[in-house]
């Protein structure tokens, strides 16, 4: 396992930014004839002109062996339980991120992004701006993100599984491209405790980030998670999932349900 640490200054990461996901934040309509969508925009775009040249994003990137076993990766021989997706639709097949991987020998990526500690805090005492700043510091973090998974798929020296992709911002914002990224505690990958599994291999701090003992993120403004390389891998959402399934992950992450349980209690049905 080789990892790569990336340090990017704002104004190259700004261009990438997804103003929908911005806008959402702050409960206002993506819409061209929405005046205020445009008004908050204009105001976080200026704040980016003026404070872009005094912070920087970070990622680290590690390209891992790994093959699935059942519902569980193994990363360089660290076993990750994950979970199958509980509901879909009639005829379908209930996913879960080990289908994308072989489990006769794979890679697969580990990757954590993160904006620069202080960002914005020149604005802390103007409500406002500081809300503005806070969102941008969550877009700032996604969108190095998509930077990296963009590297990580075109250049050989990372992975270069999509050498030939030719993707525009249109693209890359409706994911396009091969392959997906979860991030943990995200739908496909809730049980935000896999972060510490993470950090044992990848070393988070390196990217600037340190974890609280519920697996939270400081900066808040940072993203963690796996990239999976497979044409047909895909995002979903694990649902809701009963005690004899509980119990059956807990087993495998070789803890007590009531431990695991708290970190899912969005998917305890």
């Amino acid at each position: 396992m080789k990892r790569h640490i990336f340090s990017f200054r704002i104004s190259q990461i700004a261009p990438l930014i997804d103003w929908s996901y911005f806008l959402h934040a702050w409960g206002i309509a993506a819409s061209k004839e929405n005046l205020q969508a445009k008004e908050i925009i204009a105001d976080a775009q200026a704040m980016l002109d003026k404070i872009s040249d005094k912070y920087h994003t970070r990622a680290i990137f590690a390209l891992c062996d790994a093959k699935s076993d059942g519902d569980n990766i193994i990363i360089e021989g660290t076993t990750l339980p994950l979970l199958r997706q509980q509901h879909c639709k009639e005829g379908a097949y209930n996913l879960c991120l080990s289908d994308f991987v072989s489990p006769h020998g794979d890679n697969i990526g580990l990757f954590a992004t993160s904006v620069e500690s202080g960002f914005g805090n020149e604005f802390a005492d103007d409500e406002y701006h500081n809300l503005i700043a806070q969102t941008l510091a969550d877009r700032l973090a996604e969108a190095t993100a998509t930077l990296l998974h963009k590297m990580v798929r075109t250049e050989k020296e990372l992975w270069g599984y999509s050498q030939g992709e030719k993707l525009s911002i249109e693209d890359l914002h409706a994911e396009r491209n091969q392959g997906i990224r979860p991030a943990v505690g995200y739908p496909s990958l809730p049980d935000q405790s896999i972060i510490f599994t993470i950090d044992r291999l990848l070393h988070l701090s390196d990217a600037g980030i340190t974890l609280t003992p519920n697996g939270a993120m400081t900066p808040h403004a940072s993203v963690c998670g796996m990239m999976i390389a497979h044409p047909a891998a895909q995002y979903f959402t694990v649902g809701k999932i009963d005690s004899v399934q509980l119990n059956d992950y807990a087993a495998r992450r070789g803890t007590q349900p009531y431990e695991i349980a708290k970190f899912l209690a969005k998917n305890i049905g």
